[in-house]
């Protein structure tokens, strides 16, 4: 539920917090007092658009906060989004605009993005306005209503349809490209082909160049191994007999003195490493011999390789990767002209969005008889005794993302007329009384099925109503708000004098300059706006004041 709601500089408020309670609370004033403006700053810190205009006159920003009971359907989605405060069980939404209609959002003190705090929003309130009535002219409105109540998820069904279309599309791609695909294959074929008579592995030109430049040079290398093995150990000198010499010269007298002990060793150590140079020079001349014959096969294969390149404009190390790219492309190509293939998997995804739009018609065919009972019974103390409501479920020529049928509402406002469809209903006060049945209606399912939002907010969807019709409909209300946090923006007094807290929007000029005020009322200050509100723009009569005590008093009875 919503406990507090605070702004700074929005609109004609300069400065306002407000602390709320469960129940039922209503907000009432003199027209343009500034009650929608409460409506729109909560709006704005739930992800509404902003408007440079919300912004006081003079002021930089405009600032709203909202705080709320952190929900538990909501624990998961702050944890993955990092906004989860352990600390505490509330949930802080901040908004501000500033005079170049900028905005910058915040949940529990993280920066956040609309979107997420539009997402937040869902879980947390739902708001009725005085024109609710309109979306339920509109097919979409009306199946997302019967929707929620059948408590029915059409991500999936969506999901599946987007897979289906684009298994269709593609099947039609393939066959209106059918000759062009072909040719492209044909060329990826003889391209393919081409490579693959090379057969080029990965690293294999990097090898072939090592062996081609050690063959190339393969005498020089020869003569200078020769060479070396000479001056180590064949020649005369070599520095290997040299060594020894120095080392038998060394240990001869290393007895009469120490210093010359690690020499010895270190001279030991080179003579050691000359020795194993020399074995590995002896191995490597018995391996060295020229290979004519590999130098020319070495020759040929990197000409095949170096011609490839450059008929393919590549170098000779992509070449490789080159032949895995095309051999990639042409299947893909494959599927992708493939048309038995295609159809068969647009046949299965079309079998599959069908077997879940059965499902879904079957929840809706379920829940449309429920929901139209319930706004009927909803009805009958609104003023419309004897009235209908349907939600009536049209198949579809053709399949649609939404599934097999499309829903519309029907209603009779009295007893003996036939229901018509909802857009053909001439009467302001009845779509305005048929609006209020259904959001009831809604409000209390969802409440009782444990899946709607804390907080709902009806901004004076009782306009147009009065007399007997008024005192149901804060009763209705009252009612509601024993299972859930209900907000009420109300001109009536019957609705008023159910309310368990009771907040009066004023306008008062300071400084030069028009500011609304929110104060709480209570007894004696409760009774007089109930009396205002009775007597209209008259001053309270002692006949009003007793008649607002009446109405408290009868409010409060159990």
């Amino acid at each position: 539920m919503l406990r507090r709601l605070a702004l700074r500089d929005v609109a004609i408020v300069p400065e306002l917090a407000l602390e709320f309670e469960a129940g039922f609370t209503v907000l009432t004033g003199e027209t343009g007092a500034g009650k929608s403006i409460l409506i729109d700053a909560l709006q704005l810190a739930l992800g509404a658009r902003a408007d440079a205009t919300l912004v006081r006159e003079g002021a930089s920003r405009a600032e709203v906060s909202a705080e709320f009971d952190s929900p538990p359907a909501l624990a998961g989605w702050l944890e993955e989004a990092g906004f989860r405060d352990d600390s505490d069980d509330r949930l802080l939404l901040r908004r501000s605009v500033d005079a170049q209609g900028r905005s910058r959002a915040w949940i529990n003190g993280s920066a956040a993005t609309m979107a997420q705090l539009r997402e937040a929003a869902d879980a947390l309130l739902d708001i009725h306005g005085q024109h609710a009535w309109q979306s339920l002219t509109r097919p979409p409105a009306v199946r997302d209503m019967l929707d929620s109540q059948a408590g029915v998820d059409t991500a999936p069904l969506a999901a599946a349809w987007r897979q289906w279309r684009a298994c269709e599309a593609a099947l039609s791609t393939a066959r209106s490209q059918r000759d062009s695909l072909s040719r492209e294959r044909d060329r990826l074929v003889w391209q393919i082909g081409e490579l693959q008579a090379l057969a080029p592995a990965d690293g294999e030109w990097e090898a072939l160049n090592a062996e081609h430049e050690r063959l190339a040079h393969g005498q020089a290398l020869i003569d200078a191994a020769r060479s070396a093995l000479e001056a180590l150990a064949d020649g005369e000198p070599s520095a290997g007999g040299l060594m020894a010499r120095a080392v038998d010269s060394l240990d001869e007298v290393q007895r009469h003195d120490t210093v010359l002990a690690p020499l010895v060793d270190e001279l030991r150590s080179a003579q050691a490493q000359l020795e194993d140079a020399s074995h590995s020079l002896t191995r490597y001349l018995a391996r060295a011999e020229p290979n004519p014959t590999r130098l020319a096969e070495l020759d040929t294969r990197l000409s095949s390789w170096l011609s490839l390149a450059r008929r393919f404009r590549r170098t000779p190390a992509e070449l490789p990767a080159l032949l895995a790219g095309w051999q990639g492309e042409l299947a893909s190509l494959d599927a992708a002209a493939d048309l038995d293939a295609l159809q068969r998997r647009s046949d299965e995804a079309e079998a599959a969005w069908r077997a879940e739009a059965k499902r879904i018609s079957k929840l809706r065919r379920k829940a449309a008889p429920q929901l139209s009972s319930a706004v009927t019974a909803a009805m009958q103390p609104l003023g419309m005794e004897g009235g209908r409501f349907e939600v009536v479920l049209q198949p579809q020529d053709s399949p649609q993302a939404f599934g097999l049928e499309s829903a519309e509402l029907l209603v009779a406002g009295h007893a003996g007329s036939a229901p018509r469809p909802l857009a053909k209903v001439a009467s302001g006060g009845e779509l305005s009384r048929l609006a209020l049945a259904i959001a009831v209606t809604a409000a209390e399912r969802a409440q009782a099925a444990a899946s709607g939002p804390g907080t709902l907010i009806f901004d004076e969807i009782d306009a147009g109503v009065g007399g007997r019709v008024a005192d149901t409909v804060g009763r209705l209300m009252k009612r509601l708000g024993a299972h859930t946090q209900v907000l009420a923006v109300t001109h009536l007094a019957q609705v008023a004098a159910c309310a368990d807290q009771h907040f009066v929007v004023s306008k008062t000029l300071q400084g030069g300059q028009t500011v609304s005020t929110v104060q709480p009322v209570r007894d004696e200050a409760r009774v007089a706006e109930v009396a205002r509100m009775l007597g209209g723009e008259r001053l309270a009569s002692d006949t009003s004041r007793a008649h607002a005590l009446a109405m408290l008093g009868e409010s409060r009875a159990p």
